[in-house]
């Protein structure tokens, strides 16, 4: 009997043993075997390197830069150059909105003409010296002064360029007096060493500042 209790006993002191170098090994540091995935930082999930979720390309951003930019040295004329030609097409502009009843068609035309290209100038003769336009300026009794100021510009090649003109004019008539404002897109191209007006048009109409032929609208 004695005995039984013995072996029962050494039995139990065995059993804790076991327990306690089980507890042991689990709190044994890692051999170094076995790697543990690092833990993401929390709310963001692992991509593919450059890479969006969904499979969109990371793109960089554009920033600011106080680096200096020369935009000149990009385009195919100086700021000189095209500095000349945007007071050319400022003055054009604004001659072309100068008028009166009382004055010879074929005067302003002429006016007109020192600023344009032989084919534009046959244009703009025709435009003014119409019947309707004269009829109607004498009829009321018109005089016009016009002023204009250069708006953006829309193309520039090699030898011809295209500005965005807002041309303003102050209107006196029997009708009464007013002021309109309307924006012309302005075709300038090299002519020998100076400049010329190529083409006028209504901005919305658009103009490439190609080499076609020339319409404009009534003057008045």
């Amino acid at each position: 009997m004695v005995e039984g209790n013995r072996r029962g006993v050494v039995f139990a002191v065995l059993v804790a043993l076991l327990a306690l170098v089980g507890i042991y090994l689990t709190m044994w540091p890692s051999t170094g075997d076995e790697q543990t995935p690092e833990a993401d930082p929390v709310g963001v999930s692992r991509t593919l390197s450059g890479t969006r979720p969904g499979g969109e390309p990371s793109r960089p951003a554009a920033t600011a830069s106080n680096a200096p930019f020369d935009v000149y040295s990009y385009l195919p004329m100086t700021k000189q150059e095209l500095a000349a030609s945007a007071d050319y097409a400022q003055r054009f502009t604004a001659e072309y909105g100068t008028f009166s009843y009382n004055e010879q068609p074929s005067d302003y035309a002429d006016r007109l003409r020192g600023y344009t290209t032989d084919e534009f100038a046959q244009v703009l003769l025709r435009t003014v010296t119409s019947p309707g336009t004269i009829q109607a300026n004498t009829a009321d009794q018109v005089i016009s002064v016009g002023s204009a100021k250069v708006k953006e510009i829309r193309q520039i090649q090699q030898t011809s360029v295209v500005f965005v003109v807002t041309g303003t004019r102050s209107v006196t008539a029997k009708s009464g007096s007013k002021v309109t404002s309307d924006d012309y897109a302005v075709t300038l191209i090299e002519v020998g060493a100076d400049w010329r007006v190529h083409d006028l048009q209504p901005a919305d109409s658009g103009q490439d500042g190609d080499d076609q032929s020339s319409q404009t609208g009534e003057a008045g």
